[in-house]
């Protein structure tokens, strides 16, 4: 990925798609510097659902993430997989579950941070229903949330966790002009749909994954395929051959919080043997 020609007059948001297993965290202890000199982000986020083995987050990769230089982690419907995470999400407001998990669920879906530079910037995760679960409503989750937090920042991230294509743009449209970007996550798969939006959102359907190259999603192809010949219940294991990061770069305008460009990345060094 080449330098952006964005100026210097922007907040500068890097953020990297769903982290899988081993592989995923070593891609980004990788790549991660590697961007940072090349392009100076004053927020760096990445999804973290997967870091640990495939499925969960532990509290010990958690903070070798932060360690790394990951200023927020958001996640999805696979943060409970690991029990210990629980009452880690109440004490770290930087990792985030969904905002749109019922009332009294632990943890916070939102977080109003201070860059180095001196600029808030509030970040949102939310999570789709169609073919997720049973979740409260993510639109208005959105509205509520988003009005208030207007109050403090006009530069507002949104990681919506979702299977669903079109309910992902739907909600990009449904917050364009309202926020600075919508960046989808959730598939593993990067998409090539990045643009800025008519009232300028900029929006992603999906961010990718940071993690094995040579897999299925993440996972050993031969389970991944053998599941899809016999329809029998395989044990996925997080494959290990090759190791790449995908996610996106996004430059908005500090005042008026619209984004001035989105672009895609994706590091890639690949490695010889199995998965």
């Amino acid at each position: 990925m080449t330098p952006s020609h964005d100026s210097q007059d922007t907040v500068c948001v890097l953020f990297f798609g769903d982290l899988v297993g081993k592989p995923g965290r070593r891609a980004m202890k990788r790549f991660l510097p590697e961007l940072v000199e090349a392009h100076h982000p004053d927020l760096v986020i990445a999804n973290g659902e997967n870091a640990s083995g495939g499925f969960g987050l532990t509290i010990d990769v958690a903070d070798e993430m932060f360690t790394n230089g990951v200023d927020i982690i958001t996640s999805g419907n696979h943060i409970w997989d690991k029990r210990e995470i629980i009452e880690y999400l109440d004490q770290k407001p930087t990792l985030l579950r969904p905002a749109n998990y019922p009332n009294g669920t632990p943890g916070g879906g939102a977080a109003l941070v201070t860059t180095h530079s001196g600029v808030r910037v509030f970040v949102l995760n939310l999570i789709g229903r169609r073919f997720m679960g049973l979740f409260d409503d993510p639109f208005a989750a959105a509205d509520r949330i988003v009005e208030e937090a207007k109050k403090d920042t006009p530069i507002i991230i949104v990681d919506f966790h979702g299977e669903d294509t079109r309910e992902k743009a739907a909600l990009a449209r449904f917050l364009d002009g309202r926020v600075s970007v919508v960046i989808g996550t959730h598939t593993h798969v990067q998409t090539a749909d990045e643009r800025v939006l008519p009232l300028g959102t900029a929006f992603i359907t999906d961010a990718g994954m940071t993690g094995p190259t040579d897999s299925v999603i993440g996972v050993k192809k031969e389970r991944a395929v053998a599941r899809f010949l016999t329809s029998i219940p395989q044990r996925f294991e997080t494959a290990k051959a090759g190791i790449e990061a995908q996610g996106v770069l996004v430059h908005i305008e500090p005042e008026s919080g619209r984004a001035r460009s989105i672009e895609r990345f994706r590091e890639r060094h690949v490695q010889k043997g199995r998965s």
